[in-house]
C-alpha cells in the first residue's frame, strides 16, 4: 500500500483517547493513536458512510 495521511479524528479533543483516520479510493483505515504500531482496521467506503450514518443518527 502506497503511504497514505492519517489524520486525527476531530472528536479527540483531550489528546489521550484519539483515533486517526485517512482516506483511499478503496478502504477507508482507522487507528488508534496511542498504538500506531498495532496497525489499522479497513473499511470500504460504503460501511464507512454507514457507520457515520449510525453514529449521527444515535445508533451507536
Amino acid at each position: 500500500m502506497e503511504s497514505v495521511e492519517f489524520r486525527k479524528s476531530s472528536y479527540s479533543a483531550n489528546g489521550v483517547n484519539c483515533v486517526e483516520v485517512a482516506e483511499t479510493p478503496a478502504a477507508v483505515l482507522v487507528r488508534d493513536t496511542q498504538h500506531r504500531h498495532l496497525g489499522h482496521l479497513d473499511f470500504t467506503p460504503s460501511e464507512w458512510v454507514a457507520f457515520l450514518a449510525d453514529l449521527r443518527a444515535g445508533r451507536l
